[in-house]
């Protein structure tokens, strides 16, 4: 049994024979002489070992075997379209474009590198990358995929949990050189704290010790300011104390620009996560997109 010839050429024409019963029909069919559909059937059932077809003077009729083959044919056809027709899909959608949102600071240290390696492998998708710490109607400016920092409660988007974001407790030597160190947690009311006027609750810290016990510390400070990445700068340039998220100052705490302060203390952590839009258009590649970056995202610097 020679299996090789049985192949989709003709399976094809199996199939069709069945369904016309007629070799010279399907020859017309086809653009072929008859002669050459009745040796792609000969060559078939030398490579079942069966006959399929019982053939008379004016029709052609399907044996048991046939029967049987014949069903097994169709399935074996529909999967190919299948395959043929995912891979279609698979191939338009790297092109297009994808609009996403994300808060400033993440977006500018961090997700931006994430989109540029996507790019390097998708060079057909074009990125539309929009950086706002605003709750913006994501439907409204056309959006596909927010990143997102702080508690969601969306419920017409599709929410995905990418982890949650380590917070510490930040410094930098040049300003503890002008103050005396903290010895406890209390202290740090009376320095000088960088605060973010566009998160609930800046004023206050909560602090967690490794016994469980919480300490609550009110916050004070002459600089505030409403961008991740300022609030970086401030604390860089020595302005003060501040909780900070671990991917914004992972680097600088690397380089001893930043050290931290009551290690031995947590910081409520925030989640991060991803918000796609209701499918509406390109939605295979946006998939793709939020495919990457829900595997990317969560090995950032302190996000679990």
């Amino acid at each position: 049994m020679d299996r090789s010839n049985i192949s989709i050429d003709r399976m094809q024409t199996f199939v069709r024979l069945a369904e016309r019963g007629s070799f010279s029909a399907v020859a017309r069919e086809v653009g072929v002489g008859q002669s050459t559909v009745t040796r792609q059937i000969k060559e078939l059932e030398e490579a079942v070992g069966v006959p399929l077809l019982t053939r008379t003077t004016r029709r052609v009729a399907l044996t048991d075997e046939g029967q049987g083959f014949y069903a097994a044919c169709l399935n074996v056809l529909r999967l190919v379209e299948q395959a043929t027709d995912e891979a279609r899909n698979d191939r338009s959608a790297a092109a297009g474009n994808i609009r996403i949102s994300c808060t400033s600071a993440l977006g500018v240290l961090h997700v931006s590198r994430l989109l540029f390696a996507f790019q390097d492998q998708y060079s057909s998708i074009g990125i539309d990358l929009s950086l706002t710490d605003e709750r913006i109607n994501l439907v409204k400016e056309g959006i596909d995929i927010a990143i997102r920092l702080g508690p969601l409660s969306d419920s017409s988007m599709k929410l995905h949990a990418l982890g949650m974001s380590k917070r510490l407790l930040v410094a930098a030597p040049s300003y503890l050189a002008t103050v005396a160190r903290p010895l406890n947690i209390q202290d740090i009311s009376g320095y000088q704290a960088i605060r973010m006027t566009n998160v609930a609750g800046s004023e206050t810290l909560e602090l967690t010790g490794q016994n469980g016990d919480r300490s609550r510390v009110d916050l004070t400070g002459s600089f505030r300011v409403d961008n991740g990445l300022a609030a970086r700068e401030a604390l860089a340039a020595g302005r003060g104390i501040a909780p900070a998220h671990q991917w914004l100052v992972d680097d600088l705490l690397k380089t001893g620009e930043l050290e931290i302060l009551f290690p031995e203390y947590g910081l409520q952590p925030v989640p991060v996560s991803m918000l796609i839009v209701p499918e509406r258009r390109g939605i295979s590649r946006v998939r793709l997109l939020a495919d990457y970056l829900a595997e990317q995202i969560p090995n950032l610097p302190g996000i679990d």
